[in-house]
Protein backbone atom coordinates (compact mmCIF):
# COMPACT_ATOMS: atom_id res chain seq x y z
CA UNK A 1 0.00 0.00 0.00
CA UNK A 2 1.78 3.03 -1.07
CA UNK A 3 2.28 6.12 1.60
CA UNK A 4 0.08 9.04 1.80
CA UNK A 5 2.50 12.08 1.40
CA UNK A 6 2.00 14.81 3.93
CA UNK A 7 3.44 18.51 3.46
CA UNK A 8 2.99 21.79 5.10
CA UNK A 9 2.38 24.90 2.94
CA UNK A 10 2.15 28.22 4.79
CA UNK A 11 0.55 31.57 3.61
CA UNK A 12 -2.55 29.65 2.72
CA UNK A 13 -5.30 31.95 3.66
CA UNK A 14 -5.99 33.15 0.17
CA UNK A 15 -3.78 33.23 -3.51
CA UNK A 16 -1.19 30.82 -4.71
CA UNK A 17 -1.05 29.14 -0.99
CA UNK A 18 -5.05 28.86 -0.81
CA UNK A 19 -4.61 27.17 -4.17
CA UNK A 20 -2.07 25.20 -3.95
CA UNK A 21 -3.22 23.45 -0.61
CA UNK A 22 -6.39 22.48 -2.45
CA UNK A 23 -4.80 21.03 -5.84
CA UNK A 24 -2.65 18.79 -3.37
CA UNK A 25 -5.24 17.49 -1.03
CA UNK A 26 -7.53 16.92 -4.56
CA UNK A 27 -4.03 14.71 -5.79
CA UNK A 28 -4.13 12.56 -2.77
CA UNK A 29 -1.63 14.60 -0.45
CA UNK A 30 -2.32 15.16 2.99
CA UNK A 31 -2.28 18.94 3.30
CA UNK A 32 -1.23 20.40 6.51
CA UNK A 33 -2.15 24.87 5.57
CA UNK A 34 -1.28 27.60 7.40
CA UNK A 35 -2.92 31.27 7.85
CA UNK A 36 -1.89 33.71 10.24
CA UNK A 37 -5.73 34.31 11.36
CA UNK A 38 -8.07 31.90 13.02
CA UNK A 39 -10.72 33.76 10.82
CA UNK A 40 -9.20 31.88 7.73
CA UNK A 41 -9.16 28.39 9.39
CA UNK A 42 -12.62 27.33 8.70
CA UNK A 43 -12.75 27.68 4.75
CA UNK A 44 -9.60 25.29 4.37
CA UNK A 45 -10.71 22.97 7.04
CA UNK A 46 -14.18 22.45 4.97
CA UNK A 47 -12.42 21.23 2.30
CA UNK A 48 -10.96 18.48 4.02
CA UNK A 49 -7.67 20.65 4.52
CA UNK A 50 -6.03 19.85 7.98
CA UNK A 51 -5.56 24.02 8.74
CA UNK A 52 -3.36 25.17 11.69
CA UNK A 53 -2.19 28.79 12.64
CA UNK A 54 0.60 30.09 11.97
CA UNK A 55 2.76 33.39 11.88
CA UNK A 56 6.35 33.72 10.70
CA UNK A 57 7.22 36.38 13.13
CA UNK A 58 6.41 34.04 16.17
CA UNK A 59 8.62 31.50 16.33
CA UNK A 60 6.52 29.54 19.31
CA UNK A 61 3.52 28.79 16.76
CA UNK A 62 6.45 27.25 14.14
CA UNK A 63 7.63 25.27 16.82
CA UNK A 64 3.84 24.08 17.63
CA UNK A 65 3.17 23.44 14.25
CA UNK A 66 5.97 21.07 13.35
CA UNK A 67 5.15 19.23 16.93
CA UNK A 68 1.42 19.03 16.03
CA UNK A 69 2.73 17.86 12.21
CA UNK A 70 4.86 15.26 13.51
CA UNK A 71 2.45 14.14 16.46
CA UNK A 72 -0.21 13.80 13.61
CA UNK A 73 1.82 11.68 11.13
CA UNK A 74 3.87 9.51 12.89
CA UNK A 75 6.52 11.88 12.47
CA UNK A 76 6.38 12.13 8.38
CA UNK A 77 7.05 14.89 7.05
CA UNK A 78 7.58 14.40 2.88
CA UNK A 79 7.27 18.08 1.74
CA UNK A 80 7.81 21.54 2.78
CA UNK A 81 6.18 24.29 0.55
CA UNK A 82 7.08 28.15 2.21
CA UNK A 83 5.33 30.61 0.51
CA UNK A 84 3.67 32.98 2.86
CA UNK A 85 4.86 36.54 2.37
CA UNK A 86 4.28 40.35 1.70
CA UNK A 87 5.97 43.12 -0.29
CA UNK A 88 6.40 46.33 1.77
CA UNK A 89 6.42 49.21 -0.96
CA UNK A 90 8.99 52.40 -0.59
CA UNK A 91 11.88 53.92 -1.77
CA UNK A 92 14.59 52.43 -0.04
CA UNK A 93 15.86 56.12 1.68
CA UNK A 94 11.82 56.16 2.98
CA UNK A 95 11.88 52.55 4.67
CA UNK A 96 12.57 52.90 8.66
CA UNK A 97 15.36 49.77 9.76
CA UNK A 98 12.72 48.67 11.58
CA UNK A 99 10.06 48.47 8.81
CA UNK A 100 12.87 46.40 6.94
CA UNK A 101 13.52 44.07 9.88
CA UNK A 102 9.82 43.25 9.67
CA UNK A 103 9.87 42.65 6.33
CA UNK A 104 12.87 39.93 6.61
CA UNK A 105 11.28 38.21 9.88
CA UNK A 106 8.38 37.80 7.48
CA UNK A 107 9.86 36.80 4.20
CA UNK A 108 13.03 35.44 5.32
CA UNK A 109 14.17 34.39 9.10
CA UNK A 110 10.73 32.96 9.45
CA UNK A 111 11.37 31.03 6.65
CA UNK A 112 14.48 29.20 7.76
CA UNK A 113 13.20 28.66 11.40
CA UNK A 114 10.84 26.38 9.77
CA UNK A 115 12.80 24.93 7.58
CA UNK A 116 15.11 23.72 9.81
CA UNK A 117 12.33 22.22 12.29
CA UNK A 118 11.21 20.18 9.26
CA UNK A 119 14.77 18.77 8.04
CA UNK A 120 15.32 16.72 10.77
CA UNK A 121 11.99 14.71 10.17
CA UNK A 122 13.16 14.44 6.75
CA UNK A 123 16.41 13.07 7.26
CA UNK A 124 15.22 10.34 9.69
CA UNK A 125 12.78 9.25 6.58
CA UNK A 126 15.66 9.63 4.17
CA UNK A 127 13.63 11.80 1.85
CA UNK A 128 12.16 15.39 1.46
CA UNK A 129 11.48 17.87 -0.55
CA UNK A 130 11.34 21.84 0.45
CA UNK A 131 10.35 24.43 -2.22
CA UNK A 132 10.77 28.24 -1.60
CA UNK A 133 8.31 30.69 -3.15
CA UNK A 134 10.52 33.29 -3.83
CA UNK A 135 9.66 36.05 -6.81
CA UNK A 136 11.54 36.97 -9.82
CA UNK A 137 12.67 39.78 -7.65
CA UNK A 138 14.76 37.43 -6.69
CA UNK A 139 16.70 37.69 -9.25
CA UNK A 140 15.91 41.43 -10.42
CA UNK A 141 15.98 44.51 -8.91
CA UNK A 142 12.86 46.70 -9.06
CA UNK A 143 12.48 50.50 -7.97
CA UNK A 144 10.73 50.92 -5.05
CA UNK A 145 10.65 47.15 -4.10
CA UNK A 146 13.61 47.31 -2.18
CA UNK A 147 12.71 45.27 0.85
CA UNK A 148 10.93 42.79 -0.72
CA UNK A 149 13.29 42.50 -3.23
CA UNK A 150 16.33 42.26 -0.48
CA UNK A 151 14.40 39.79 1.73
CA UNK A 152 14.19 37.46 -1.81
CA UNK A 153 17.59 38.27 -3.04
CA UNK A 154 18.78 36.67 0.42
CA UNK A 155 16.27 33.94 0.28
CA UNK A 156 17.75 32.75 -2.82
CA UNK A 157 21.26 32.87 -1.75
CA UNK A 158 20.24 30.94 1.61
CA UNK A 159 18.08 27.85 -0.65
CA UNK A 160 20.49 27.70 -3.39
CA UNK A 161 23.01 27.17 -0.51
CA UNK A 162 20.94 24.81 1.15
CA UNK A 163 20.26 22.71 -1.61
CA UNK A 164 23.98 22.17 -2.14
CA UNK A 165 24.55 21.30 1.60
CA UNK A 166 22.21 18.59 1.55
CA UNK A 167 22.89 16.72 -2.21
CA UNK A 168 22.81 13.23 -0.85
CA UNK A 169 20.56 13.22 1.80
CA UNK A 170 17.61 12.54 -0.50
CA UNK A 171 16.29 15.78 0.19
CA UNK A 172 15.75 18.43 -2.83
CA UNK A 173 15.44 21.75 -2.72
CA UNK A 174 14.14 24.39 -5.20
CA UNK A 175 12.99 27.63 -5.82
CA UNK A 176 9.77 29.20 -7.47
CA UNK A 177 10.52 32.69 -9.09
CA UNK A 178 6.89 33.60 -10.43
CA UNK A 179 6.13 37.44 -11.59
CA UNK A 180 2.43 38.92 -11.60
CA UNK A 181 0.38 36.63 -9.75
CA UNK A 182 -3.50 37.04 -9.41
CA UNK A 183 -3.68 36.83 -5.72
CA UNK A 184 -4.14 39.51 -2.74
CA UNK A 185 -0.08 40.26 -2.73
CA UNK A 186 -1.25 43.97 -4.10
CA UNK A 187 -3.73 44.43 -1.92
CA UNK A 188 -1.51 43.62 1.22
CA UNK A 189 1.38 46.02 -0.31
CA UNK A 190 -1.22 48.97 -0.83
CA UNK A 191 -2.01 48.59 2.97
CA UNK A 192 2.05 48.27 3.91
CA UNK A 193 2.70 51.49 2.22
CA UNK A 194 0.25 53.95 3.32
CA UNK A 195 1.10 52.11 7.09
CA UNK A 196 4.77 53.08 6.61
CA UNK A 197 5.70 55.63 4.39
CA UNK A 198 5.72 58.81 4.45
CA UNK A 199 4.38 59.25 1.40
CA UNK A 200 3.04 62.80 1.15
CA UNK A 201 6.22 64.00 2.83
CA UNK A 202 9.37 62.03 0.58
CA UNK A 203 10.76 63.05 -2.20
CA UNK A 204 9.32 60.91 -4.15
CA UNK A 205 5.79 62.20 -3.16
CA UNK A 206 5.02 62.19 -7.10
CA UNK A 207 6.26 58.75 -8.41
CA UNK A 208 4.41 57.43 -5.02
CA UNK A 209 1.04 58.86 -6.32
CA UNK A 210 1.52 57.51 -9.64
CA UNK A 211 2.04 53.48 -7.76
CA UNK A 212 -0.57 54.00 -5.64
CA UNK A 213 -2.77 54.21 -8.57
CA UNK A 214 -1.06 51.24 -9.89
CA UNK A 215 -1.77 49.30 -6.64
CA UNK A 216 -4.94 50.50 -5.95
CA UNK A 217 -5.97 49.32 -10.06
CA UNK A 218 -6.54 52.34 -11.66
CA UNK A 219 -3.88 52.50 -13.19
CA UNK A 220 -4.16 49.86 -15.90
CA UNK A 221 -4.38 45.67 -16.10
CA UNK A 222 -1.72 43.23 -16.20
CA UNK A 223 -2.12 41.37 -18.99
CA UNK A 224 0.40 39.04 -18.24
CA UNK A 225 -0.64 38.20 -14.73
CA UNK A 226 -1.64 34.46 -14.39
CA UNK A 227 -3.36 32.39 -12.31
CA UNK A 228 -2.16 30.09 -9.29
CA UNK A 229 -2.32 27.46 -10.96
CA UNK A 230 0.69 28.35 -13.24
CA UNK A 231 2.31 28.21 -9.84
CA UNK A 232 1.15 25.04 -8.66
CA UNK A 233 2.00 23.33 -12.35
CA UNK A 234 5.54 23.90 -11.41
CA UNK A 235 5.41 22.76 -7.81
CA UNK A 236 4.16 19.65 -8.76
CA UNK A 237 6.77 18.82 -10.41
CA UNK A 238 8.87 20.32 -7.48
CA UNK A 239 7.48 18.09 -5.52
CA UNK A 240 7.42 14.88 -7.89
CA UNK A 241 9.74 14.59 -10.36
CA UNK A 242 13.21 12.62 -9.42
CA UNK A 243 15.24 15.22 -10.66
CA UNK A 244 13.66 18.56 -9.20
CA UNK A 245 14.84 21.96 -11.12
CA UNK A 246 16.71 24.16 -8.75
CA UNK A 247 14.83 27.10 -10.13
CA UNK A 248 11.26 27.40 -11.75
CA UNK A 249 10.52 31.04 -13.62
CA UNK A 250 6.37 31.47 -13.77
CA UNK A 251 5.23 33.94 -16.21
CA UNK A 252 6.20 35.94 -19.28
CA UNK A 253 7.59 38.85 -17.34
CA UNK A 254 9.73 36.33 -15.36
CA UNK A 255 11.11 34.49 -17.92
CA UNK A 256 12.31 37.39 -20.05
CA UNK A 257 13.53 39.52 -16.99
CA UNK A 258 16.10 36.66 -16.24
CA UNK A 259 17.13 36.42 -19.98
CA UNK A 260 17.41 40.05 -20.44
CA UNK A 261 19.80 40.04 -17.19
CA UNK A 262 21.81 37.22 -18.81
CA UNK A 263 21.92 38.76 -21.76
CA UNK A 264 22.83 42.07 -21.34
CA UNK A 265 25.68 44.11 -20.24
CA UNK A 266 24.59 45.41 -16.79
CA UNK A 267 24.54 48.95 -17.19
CA UNK A 268 22.00 48.69 -19.91
CA UNK A 269 20.21 45.83 -18.02
CA UNK A 270 19.93 48.40 -15.04
CA UNK A 271 18.60 51.02 -17.49
CA UNK A 272 15.85 49.55 -18.82
CA UNK A 273 14.82 47.84 -15.57
CA UNK A 274 14.89 51.73 -14.51
CA UNK A 275 12.27 51.90 -17.23
CA UNK A 276 9.78 49.80 -16.02
CA UNK A 277 6.38 50.69 -13.95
Amino acid sequence: MTETKTIVITGCSSGIGAHCARALKTDGWRVFATVRKESDLAALEADGIEALVMDYTRPDTIETLVETVGARTGGRIHALFNNGAYGQPGAVEDLATDVLREQFETNFFGWHELTRRVIPFMRAQGYGRIVNCSSILGLLPYRFRGAYTASKYALEGLTVTLRMELQGSGIEVSLIEPGPIDSRFTANALAKIHEHIDLEGSAHAEEYRRQLRRLDGTGGVNRHKLGPEAVYKVLVHALTAPRPKPHYLVTTPAKQGAFFKRLLPAALFYRLMRRLD
